[in-house]
């Protein structure tokens, strides 16, 4: 489930992007975005590919961390007029999503411990 969300999301970073190049919004904040964006799905696929339990939850924390990243760089694209209202607030929700999933994960495996 995480696997797929987090992919699905990166595409539609990947899309917003996109966009805001036609928009010619700044370069920086839309690199950032696309970065840290199609990170969290990286890192989770690293998570998954761990040697260890300890390998498994650091990736998955990169990831955890990458999709806050995301959220705060759409906020401001938001906030800065940037974005569409609804556009924002359906990819801030996928990117809030995808943080309670890693969370809950990982409060599972604080648990185990």
């Amino acid at each position: 489930m995480l696997k797929t969300k987090s992919y699905e999301f990166a595409l539609r970073i990947i899309k917003l992007y996109e966009h805001l190049k036609e928009k010619n919004v700044d370069y920086v904040l839309a690199k950032q975005v696309l970065r840290s964006g199609t990170s969290i799905g990286a890192n989770v696929e690293e998570a998954l590919g761990g040697q260890s339990k300890k390998d498994f939850s650091a990736k998955l924390y990169i990831a955890y961390k990458e999709a806050r990243e995301t959220n705060y760089w759409i906020r401001i694209l938001k906030d800065s007029n940037y974005l569409e209202l609804k556009l924002a607030n359906s990819l801030i929700k996928d990117c809030e999503e995808i943080q309670k999933i890693i969370a809950k994960i990982q409060l599972t495996l604080k648990s185990k411990k």
